[in-house]
């Protein structure tokens, strides 16, 4: 199994450090963190980020709310269908696709790899289905167009029981390696999960937004830009269950950091220090 760190859209909102803490410019740098992952089961990605029809139809595909205040930055190369080729592999061996969750910056890519399989929890597809995603938010974070075409679900209960470092799994995912985990971490959305990996070096685990910034887990202490905290606040469907999971993984990072890399969908540091390692 080898796995590639993919950016699959870059977001440069208004605030600078105020949103990733780092930025010294007016502008901040946020990521859509997606993996690539080489399996004798074919090429497998988590997540997509945005899609190549997104970049052509940016007005029919995404909100102008959320177009103006990420300040998206549409590229055709960051798409996971661009870089897949740029890997030297073939899009039409991307048999599976897992899905954290159905947002339009996570879920764009799907019908650019029409021969895969897309896994995802069943609340979450009942969810983004009826855009139940918060009063404001819900019709402009689910984007239908993005998956509308004839797509091969495989849809899993929220939790099966089985246990993973504390937390709830889903196991045996359709035709995919038993290495590979859905972990329920609603809040974000009523259906979000992260997924784990093993890999050669040990456990991944793609938190997507189950955070934001590298400094909500890893330490006792709390730390977050002010800008990231607003927009989980504005993002979020059930604000209980989103801190205690955060405070879980929180906790997941101080206990088994050695066996666990956790990371989530945007946070650019966290992006460029896997992806270099990789």
């Amino acid at each position: 199994m080898r796995i590639h760190h993919l950016n699959c859209g870059t977001c440069c909102p208004v605030g600078g450090r105020l949103f990733d803490g780092a930025s010294d410019g007016p502008l901040a740098r946020l990521v859509c963190h997606c993996l690539l992952i080489e399996t004798e089961s074919g090429l497998v990605l988590v997540d997509t980020g945005f899609g190549t029809r997104d970049i052509a139809h940016p007005r029919e595909r995404l909100s102008n709310f959320f177009r103006a205040l990420n300040n998206i930055q549409l590229r055709t190369q960051e798409t996971a269908l661009a870089q897949v080729r740029a890997l030297g592999l073939d899009p039409a061996d991307v048999r599976h696709i897992v899905i954290t969750h159905l947002d339009f910056d996570h879920a764009g890519g799907i019908e650019d790899f029409p021969n895969a399989i897309v896994h995802v929890t069943a609340r979450e597809k009942d969810a983004a289905s009826h855009r139940n995603g918060g009063a404001f938010v819900g019709t402009r974070r689910y984007r239908p167009q993005q998956w509308d075409e004839d797509v091969s679900w495989r849809l899993y209960p929220f939790g099966t029981g089985e246990g993973w470092f504390g937390f709830d799994a889903v196991r045996d995912l359709e035709g995919l390696p038993p290495e590979i985990l859905l972990i329920p971490l609603a809040g974000h959305t009523w259906g979000h999960s992260g997924v784990a990996v093993q890999g050669p070096d040990g456990w991944l685990l793609h938190a997507a937004d189950a955070y934001f910034y590298r400094g909500e887990i890893g330490s006792k202490a709390y730390e977050c830009p002010p800008g990231l905290r607003g927009y989980q606040s504005l993002m979020e469907v059930d604000r209980g269950a989103r801190l205690r999971n955060q405070a879980r993984l929180r906790q997941l990072s101080l206990e088994h950091g050695e066996h666990v890399r956790i990371f989530c969908a945007h946070d650019a540091v966290e992006f460029d220090l896997l992806s270099s390692a990789a």
